[in-house]
C-alpha cells in the first residue's frame, strides 16, 4: 500500500494509526463504563414511557412536516430524545475531558507530534460514534413501541444527520471543557446548558404552540442550535432533508469546533489560563 504524504512529514498510515488508537481508547473507556450505557438509554426511555403517556392527550400534534397524517406524542418527541441522547454524551465526552485534564493525560495526548486538530478531531469523532451506537440500541427498544421510520430505509437515512448533529453537540462540549477549569464546576456549568438547550426547542413541543403562548420564546427556540439538530434527525428519520437545519448545523458545527481548536491551543486558551 503506497503511503500518501501528509502534513509535518506524518504518512497517511500514521494519521489513521494515531486516529484508531484514540477512537480505540474511547470505546474501551465505553465498555468499562457500563453504566454509562445504561444511563443514556433510560433517560429517554423515562420521557417516551412516563412522560409521553401522561401528555399524550394534553399536547396533541397537528400535522406537520415531515408528517404526512396525525402522529402520536410519543413519534413526535422521538427525534428530540435521539438528540438528547447525543447531547447528554456530547456533555458527558467533556467531563471526560476535563477529568483527563486534572489527572494529567489530557498533556500528554497534546504533546503528541500529531496536529493538535487533528488530535481534537480523533477524540470527537469518538465520541459521535459512541452516541450513534446509543442512539441506535434506543431505537431497537422504541421498535416495541411501534417508534419507526415509514421505511427500513429511514434507519440509513438518519445516519448522516447521527453523524452531523453529533458532531456538532460534541464540539460544544468540547469548547465547554476547554473553558471549565476545575471538574467541582461542571455540574453548575452543564446544567445551565443541558436543560436550556433541551427544552428550548421542538423537542418536546412544535414550534408553533409556542410561538402561540410567547412568541420571544419562539425566537430563542429559533435560534438554538439543538432545535435544528432535533428537526435534522426528525426529517432524516422520515427519510426526507430538512436543508435549512442541515445548514444551521453544519454553521454550528464548524463555528464551535474552530472555537474548541483555539481554545486548546497552548497560546491563547487552556493551557495559558492555567498558568495564569
Amino acid at each position: 500500500m503506497s503511503e500518501i504524504a501528509a502534513p509535518r512529514g506524518f504518512t497517511l498510515r500514521q494519521y489513521l494509526i494515531c486516529l484508531s488508537g484514540v477512537v480505540w481508547r474511547e470505546g474501551l473507556r465505553f465498555l468499562h463504563q457500563r453504566e454509562r450505557f445504561v444511563s443514556a438509554l433510560v433517560r429517554p426511555l423515562v420521557w417516551l414511557f412516563i412522560f409521553a403517556a401522561g401528555f399524550r392527550q394534553v399536547l396533541g400534534v397537528s400535522i406537520i412536516p415531515p408528517y404526512e397524517t396525525y402522529v402520536l406524542y410519543e413519534v413526535y418527541i422521538a427525534p428530540g430524545l435521539m438528540a438528547m441522547i447525543q447531547l447528554f454524551n456530547g456533555m458527558q465526552s467533556s467531563l471526560s475531558m476535563v477529568y483527563d485534564r486534572e489527572m494529567g493525560s489530557m498533556r500528554t495526548l497534546l504533546v503528541s507530534p500529531f496536529p493538535r486538530w487533528f488530535l481534537l478531531g480523533s477524540k470527537l469523532l469518538a465520541g459521535v460514534a459512541v452516541s450513534i451506537l446509543q442512539v441506535y440500541a434506543f431505537l431497537v427498544i422504541a421498535y416495541f413501541w411501534e417508534i419507526e421510520p415509514p421505511t427500513k430505509w429511514g434507519y440509513l437515512t438518519l445516519l448522516p444527520a447521527l453523524a452531523l448533529s453529533g458532531l456538532m453537540l460534541g464540539a460544544l462540549g468540547m469548547l465547554l471543557s476547554s473553558l471549565i477549569k476545575q471538574l467541582e464546576n461542571f455540574a453548575g456549568v452543564m446544567n445551565f446548558v443541558i436543560f436550556p438547550m433541551f427544552f428550548a426547542s421542538s423537542a418536546l413541543y412544535p414550534l408553533w404552540r409556542v410561538k402561540e403562548s410567547s412568541p420571544w420564546l419562539y425566537y430563542v427556540c429559533e435560534v438554538n442550535p439543538f432545535t435544528h439538530a432535533v428537526e435534522l434527525i426528525r426529517f432524516a428519520f422520515h427519510e426526507k432533508v430538512e436543508w435549512t437545519s442541515l445548514a444551521i448545523v453544519f454553521a454550528y458545527t464548524s463555528a464551535f469546533l474552530v472555537a474548541a481548536i483555539l481554545a486548546y491551543d497552548p497560546g491563547r486558551g487552556m493551557l495559558m489560563r492555567r498558568g495564569g
